[in-house]
């Protein structure tokens, strides 16, 4: 019996989140809302540091990743070779494409996933597209993470991975041009304004960030928006200090997602400050607005924009 809404279902869209704990809880949410129990072959497509081994994780618990950011299971670089003896342990495999390629030939690691396949196992492959053109099928259901996430279930027209690829890889950068933005913003939120962490949290919003206020601050936009500008002129070096904390020049930061960011301040092009507060009735909540794009007008249909109009179709 044909599953329907599988079948007619074409892509989503969301809103990829900063930070672990959200990007876990979004990968929880697409798998209850996406994932059928007979798919067996699923891609995760992004560049390192997208988030992929977290979205996974929130999608796959308990799921033991071949290679990720906290550690390298030395057992995980021959998993081609000699995993087949857990094949009864495991319903499902997770192997990263371009992590096994460093240890083992293609076709290899084709036989690998095709026996998994065979013995009715469930495969989570990152890096999908490097894997496709050997394979010679696609996955039951692609995910890819950049700016945005895309999920998406291929069919005799596609997509093709390496399409779904070339989006999310264009569109990181301003993903990590907008965190840094946004980490620039709440130092000098900090050091001027005096600013509490407790009084703000974190939304999205495309090629942009947003930081909510339960009450409205008292703080001059234009001032604001001008010592943001100077410290993003200072060219600051941006780097990984641990998991919760970047370093801003010399300056040791928080941060839930150390690893999203620009290299250097000077980086981030395009910044706007929206200089007004635009509210948020259902949150019941003040939004700061940040963008580093050209597009500052007609917020309140951003998403038209950028998600929804199908732009150069002739």
């Amino acid at each position: 019996m044909n599953n329907f809404i599988q079948e007619y279902m074409v892509s989503s869209q969301y809103f990829a989140p900063r930070g672990k704990e959200r990007l876990m809880f979004l990968g929880e949410q697409i798998s209850h809302r996406h994932l059928n129990f007979n798919d067996k072959l699923i891609a995760v497509l992004g560049d390192a540091g997208a988030g992929k081994s977290s979205l996974i994780k929130g999608m796959f618990p308990g799921l033991q990743l071949s290679n990720d950011d906290d550690i390298v299971n030395p057992h995980k670089m021959l998993q081609v070779r000699n995993s087949m003896m857990e094949v009864d342990e495991a319903t499902t495999f997770h192997i990263d494409i371009r992590f096994q390629m460093a240890f083992t030939q293609m076709f290899e690691i084709v036989d690998y996933v095709n026996s998994l396949l065979e013995r009715n196992r469930r495969v989570v492959v990152e890096h999908f597209n490097l894997l496709y053109p050997a394979l010679g099928r696609n996955a039951d259901i692609i995910v890819g993470i950049g700016e945005e996430i895309i999920v998406t279930r291929p069919s005799l027209f596609g997509p093709q991975p390496e399409s779904v690829y070339n989006i999310v890889h264009e569109s990181l950068r301003y993903r990590k041009m907008a965190h840094s933005a946004e980490e620039v913003t709440t130092e000098v939120l900090h050091e001027t304004f005096d600013i509490m962490e407790e009084e703000y949290f974190f939304s999205d919003i495309r090629n942009g960030f947003v930081i909510k206020f339960h009450k409205k601050p008292d703080i001059d936009l234009e001032k604001l928006a001008l010592l943001i500008d100077e410290k993003i002129a200072k060219n600051l070096p941006i780097s990984y200090c641990d998991e919760n904390h970047i370093m801003l020049g010399e300056r040791v930061v928080s941060c839930d997602g150390p690893r999203l960011h620009v290299k250097n301040t000077s980086e981030i092009e395009n910044f706007s400050l929206i200089k007004r507060f635009v509210y948020d009735s259902v949150t019941n909540t003040y939004c700061l607005i940040g963008v580093v794009d050209n597009y500052t007008e007609d917020l309140e249909n951003r998403n038209t924009r950028y998600f929804l109009a199908r732009k150069n179709l002739e």
